[in-house]
């Protein structure tokens, strides 16, 4: 996680789905200790931030970029607008579905950024999730346990 210096510093990354509440992301030597997040195929995820601000921030935008094995990269971009000096500031994004089927599930590298308005880079979060596919029938709304 960067950001010190920037003006910005993020605090928290975290994940939100209605199955399993908030999944805090561990963007630090907490995340091989823990492990990726395990997400469930088609759930609606929303992430949220938390930062600090140590200067005025016009145009805050957040990028995520998702890659996969075999699979073609996903970028977004959410516009957040305008903060100053101040926080922490906590930001949840509109959810988005996660792709649905086995030829999507797997391991996913995902890179946040966010940006000022003139582009500039003032803080980033890398870490990993894996997309699982859902047992039992269509309706399932449960993952198969890490054992």
């Amino acid at each position: 996680m960067s950001g010190s210096g920037t003006g910005l510093r993020l605090l928290d990354v975290s994940l939100h789905t209605e199955e399993q509440g908030r999944d805090v992301v561990a963007l630090d030597a907490r995340a091989e200790e823990h492990g990726p997040p395990r997400v469930p195929e088609g759930a609606m995820v929303s992430v949220g931030l938390t930062f600090l601000v140590d200067r005025a921030i016009d145009g805050l935008t957040f990028e995520e970029r998702r890659t996969g094995d075999d699979h073609v990269p996903v970028t977004t971009r959410t516009a957040l607008g305008g903060f100053r000096r101040g926080g922490p500031y906590e930001v949840r994004l509109p959810p988005r579905r996660m792709p649905v089927g086995r030829a999507h599930c797997g391991l996913y590298r995902v890179t946040g950024r966010l940006t000022d308005g003139e582009g500039r880079e003032l803080a980033r979060a890398d870490h990993e999730l894996v997309l699982v596919h859902l047992t039992g029938a269509p309706g399932a709304r449960t993952a198969p346990d890490a054992s």
